[in-house]
């Protein structure tokens, strides 16, 4: 039950940030905003405060801004005239969005991506002022015996420091560097730099292609060393910064490295989650804290930052595409075909959510 609360309210979080952005980019921008709301149709709940209409509903797996003048139809006066709402019949056709420039629709779509990276941000940056482990070097905890680690003499508890391939040195801070070096020299000759005790001490070893079941390349079990850093406050924001350009960017790698997996037959080590798998996550966050806790919320705000603003129909990124499109054209896209892309987008994002959410079910509770 109160993994199921915290899922919530963080979904509630990052799509209000989300939503936030788009509202107050089109407000900022002239457009006439109809409805803020939480989750999806049916509504639950609205009121109205001025001229926008803030809802609940009943779907809790997203949100919407509705916008005068999404659709072309929207912004001519004949349609406003014959609209059910007293309100709408007065909107001035320069408040629709589609009146809008290029410039001020791109603002509106890409505010909201914007917002969940600042969100990710600022939770970076606070935990860097509570204290963050951050990466500080690998130690190996087991050798296997016959292994090229093994013959050439490193031992557990050494540590590595680097790896030299004819002279270029690269330091190992991280277990994901250490092992995709190695795969990068396989049946290469290196040399693994260690400390053991006071001692450094280089070893030169081959990595092997075809390691038995169980053993990687070098034949060793690491283990990543950590240490607990703490940021002052002013400080904090552009070490928070950093880190997140450098979280979203590897995250936009895996992603962009899904469909070139498909066109190259090649198994992808992205792992997909639907609303079942972020829960469970959560679920396991929570035993570590609330630092934990607000560590995924950032995660999950850089994640829904990217996929976002990919260029699908539907998403922002999508909607981009077309403002693209009218901004160097100079001609407005064909209506009716942004119109049934973006139903095909829904459908097919729905019907994603579906899949993955029965692979979810499947992986942590299947047989």
């Amino acid at each position: 039950m109160i993994t199921a609360l915290l899922f919530i309210l963080i979904l509630v979080v990052l799509v209000l940030i989300h939503e936030f952005g788009h509202y107050y980019a089109a407000k900022r921008m002239g457009v006439y905003v109809e409805e803020f709301g939480f989750g999806f149709p049916p509504r639950v709940i609205g009121k109205k405060i001025g001229e926008t209409l803030y809802s609940w509903n009943l779907i809790p797996l997203g949100g919407f801004v509705k916008l005068f003048g999404e659709e072309y139809h929207e912004a001519s006066s004949k349609k406003a005239e014959t609209a059910s709402d007293a309100a709408r019949k007065s909107i001035p056709a320069s408040r629709a969005f589609v009146n809008k420039k290029p410039w001020q629709k791109t603002v509106i779509i890409v505010a909201g991506v914007v917002m969940n990276f600042i969100l990710g941000w600022a939770i970076i940056s606070y935990l860097f002022t509570s204290g963050v482990p951050v990466p500080n070097g690998v130690k190996i905890t087991n050798v296997a015996a016959g292994s090229p680690a093994h013959t050439v003499g490193l031992e557990a508890q050494d540590v590595v420091k680097e790896l030299i391939y004819n002279n270029v040195s690269t330091e190992i801070q991280t277990s994901q560097v250490l092992i995709s070096t190695t795969q990068s020299y396989i049946d290469k000759e290196i040399t693994v730099v260690v400390s053991r005790g006071e001692e450094q001490l280089e070893f030169d070893v081959i990595p092997r292609s075809n390691p038995p079941k169980g053993e990687g390349s070098l034949g060793i079990v690491i283990e990543q060393m950590l240490e607990v850093k703490k940021y002052p406050w002013y400080s904090a924001p552009y070490y928070g910064l950093i880190h997140a350009f450098k979280t979203t960017s590897s995250i936009a790698i895996e992603i962009i490295k899904i469909p070139a997996g498909f066109i190259m037959q090649k198994q992808t080590s992205v792992d997909f989650a639907g609303p079942v798998g972020i829960a469970k996550v959560i679920g396991e966050a929570r035993k570590y804290g609330i630092s934990a806790l607000l560590e995924i919320t950032a995660i999950l705000s850089l994640n829904l930052a990217v996929v976002n603003i990919l260029p699908f129909p539907a998403l922002d990124g999508g909607r981009l595409v077309f403002i693209i499109y009218e901004w160097v054209s100079g001609r407005k896209p064909n209506q009716n075909l942004e119109r049934y892309m973006n139903m095909v987008g829904i459908v097919l994002l729905l019907a994603l959510s579906v899949l993955i959410t029965i692979y979810d079910i499947q992986k942590y509770w299947g047989t």
